[in-house]
């Protein structure tokens, strides 16, 4: 630790700042390695992330995409294997791991590692971690909803060598390889994983013949020495004192309706600052758990993002103390079921958004849509052989409005923003899936003063499969992305499906092994994000370029924002603003809002049954969570939903 002020630096400011570059440079080199020769489409559009560390483990540099999801974990890969090949690691050895108990996220995030020796001595560590597509167990994509422990979620891998001083354990590869529905993917991904840490190993060593190893290992050092001071400074700027809020998962599929708590406690004394889970639930009935290292993860993301300018390496961790309770949601341990731990994640990392929000204003942000992942597996009958397919797919959405600007809309979750939304002409070529339309979604995000980003709908058809079975995993269809300082909730997520000869049935955002077939369509959405400030205070001609945009419908102008809009032109998107009936309208919501809040919650399921309301008027208007398949009221997610309504957004009302 380097926390003192008399503290001297052993390299001069130049050759500190060209080697603390190089090393981020090479680790995007080794990104460029793994897009250009990866085999899975899902690993091509930045499903990964590299990183190169020091002889200990410790993460030195990270590249520009890297995923949130993957940063704050492979340090703990890393250190699973020198404690498990202690004394038997060699030059020419590669190393292969993806088990989520000792620090990673999920079997599908596979990490080959190739220590870094120079003149016989350890100096480092190359990491390439990918999201494999399959990795076997009961359903294709290996996310199957059903699971309460691993043992159906594919193949689990300890620290394993998959080459020994040079030479390739052909059997090893083959052995996992096997263990999934799609093997050549496998051998292919692990193989640019492979040459990409190979990459990151010639290069850290010619760095060491540019510069000298001493050089090098003292750059190690006091990159992540620097980190931390400068981290530890930003601490000292804020005031010290503990703040506490709560985010929820939508349920557990095994247990009766109600929201799942995830508490924290954010405090801060001095230049050090702790993350403490108690009180969180415990762990599901289903894959929506988070193992230790995947909530680390999440906690250094999430106050990462308020901190843009720093670098990002394990000096931020010296200085993060987390405290998850033991089987919590937050910490589960074998054999639990994770592979669904992007739900929790993602909400650990809104909850932090939300508590920098109140020590940061300038930097505030409100909920962000939450990543979802539809998988469909079976035969591609387009070709006589009938081969495999995996269909796996995941969408843009809005992140949440900010202090004086709307959200991003149209944005790779929070999750890992690096992401890239996959071509549709790319997917069309490689599955028998047709998209019939992609667009932005009007009303999809939570209003305020400043409006939540954007989300979309796509639309698509399946075309010639066999033995078909579609999964989906997402949430935020009852926790509603949710806005701050008197913001409102954006809309429900979900995916609707309509089999040949049936009507549209909403399936929701928590389903597995649902069979499909031939001329299925099916429908997603994603939410916007939520909003920042009293909606009624967002000036009437932002509403109306929203409206233009068609990012807000005539509709939603009166009832979200209280602005009355007239059509002039339709066709050239052209309105006229109702200065006096706006003000009477806005008069009328805010005399009446928080006893619309109190409204009896059946009474608003009822309507909403007999077609009186639509859905965004239950969630916004009502604060009030159904069933969205057949309106059925869900009492104690209700609660829960109007609880935290009244303390984001009522509260802040005047």
């Amino acid at each position: 630790m380097s926390n003192n002020k008399n503290f001297v630096a052993r390299l001069d400011p130049v050759t500190f700042e060209v080697v603390r570059n190089a090393l981020i440079t090479i680790v995007d080199q080794m990104a460029e390695q793994v897009m250009r020769t990866c085999y899975s489409f899902v690993v091509y559009n930045r499903d990964f992330s590299n990183s190169l560390l020091d002889a200990e483990g410790n993460t030195v540099a990270q590249g520009h995409q890297d995923l949130s999801a993957h940063v704050g974990t492979l340090h703990y890969k890393c250190k699973a294997v020198i404690e498990e090949f202690a004394g038997d690691i060699n030059q020419g050895d590669i190393f292969l791991i993806n088990d989520p108990y000792v620090g990673g996220t999920h079997f599908s995030d596979t990490s080959v590692l190739v220590p870094v020796f120079y003149e016989d001595q350890l100096i480092a560590w190359s990491q390439a971690n990918g999201h494999w597509a399959d990795m076997g167990g009961s359903v294709p994509g290996s996310f199957d909803i059903s699971a309460m422990d691993m043992f159906k979620e594919g193949i689990r891998i300890p620290p394993i060598k998959i080459r020994r001083e040079g030479k390739d354990c052909v059997d090893v590869v083959r052995l996992i390889a096997k263990n999934t529905r799609d093997p050549d993917s496998i051998i292919g991904d692990m193989a640019a994983q492979t040459q990409a840490a190979t990459l990151g190993e010639r290069e850290v060593l010619r760095l060491c013949e540019k510069y000298g190893k001493e050089t090098i290992t003292i750059a190690f050092s006091e990159i992540q020495d620097y980190l931390e001071r400068a981290v530890r400074q930003r601490l000292m700027a804020l005031p010290n004192g503990s703040w506490e809020t709560v985010d929820f998962i939508d349920q557990d599929p095994s247990a009766d309706e109600g929201l799942i708590p995830i508490k924290i406690k954010l405090t801060i004394q001095d230049d050090r600052v702790e993350f403490d889970f108690t009180g969180s639930h415990p762990t599901i009935g289903t894959i929506y758990n988070s193992a230790f290292g995947a909530t680390f993860s999440a906690v250094v993301s999430g106050m990462k993002t308020f901190f843009p300018d720093l670098p990002l390496n394990a000096g931020l961790y010296r200085i993060i103390t987390v405290t998850a309770p033991e089987n919590s949601i937050v910490s589960a341990e074998w054999p639990i079921a994770v592979t669904g731990f992007v739900m929790p994640f993602e909400k650990i990392m809104n909850a932090i958004f939300e508590l920098f929000s109140n020590l940061m204003p300038e930097r505030a942000l409100a909920c962000s849509f939450n990543i979802e992942y539809l998988q469909t597996g079976g035969y591609d009958a387009r070709n006589e052989s009938a081969p495999f397919f995996m269909y796996y797919d995941w969408l843009s959405g809005g992140w949440g409005a900010r202090n004086g600007r709307d959200g991003l809309g149209v944005t790779a979750a929070c999750f890992g923003v690096g992401l890239m939304i996959q071509a549709v002409e790319g997917q069309e070529r490689l599955y028998p899936c047709r998209t019939d339309s992609l667009e932005i979604l009007t009303d999809s995000a939570g209003p305020g003063e400043w409006r939540g980003g954007m989300g979309i709908e796509k639309k698509a058809t399946l075309l010639e499969v066999q033995n078909c079975v579609m999964s989906y995993i997402c949430d935020r269809e009852r926790a509603v992305v949710w806005g701050i300082k008197g913001g409102l909730p954006a809309q429900p997520q979900g995916l609707s499906l309509t089999l040949p000869g049936s009507n549209e049935k909403f399936l929701g955002t928590v389903f597995s092994n649902y069979p499909v077939e031939k001329n299925s369509k099916f429908r997603r959405h994603t939410s916007g994000g939520g909003g920042y400030g009293d909606p009624l205070k967002r000036d009437p001609m932002r509403v109306l370029e929203d409206v233009v945009d068609d990012y807000v419908s005539l509709e939603r102008a009166r009832k979200d924002y209280g602005v009355v809009l007239s059509i002039i032109d339709l066709d050239l998107a052209e309105y006229s603003l109702d200065v006096e009936e706006t003000k009477k309208l806005r008069d009328h919501i805010k005399k009446n809002r928080k006893r619309w809040l109190e409204e009896d919650p059946e009474k608003v399921a009822s309507d909403l049954r007999q077609g009186k309301i639509e859905i965004l008027d239950a969630v916004r208007k009502y604060g009030v969570i159904c069933n969205w398949e057949d309106g059925t009221l869900l009492p104690k997610t209700t609660n829960d939903f109007r609880t935290q309504m009244r303390n984001r957004t009522v509260s802040h009302w005047d």
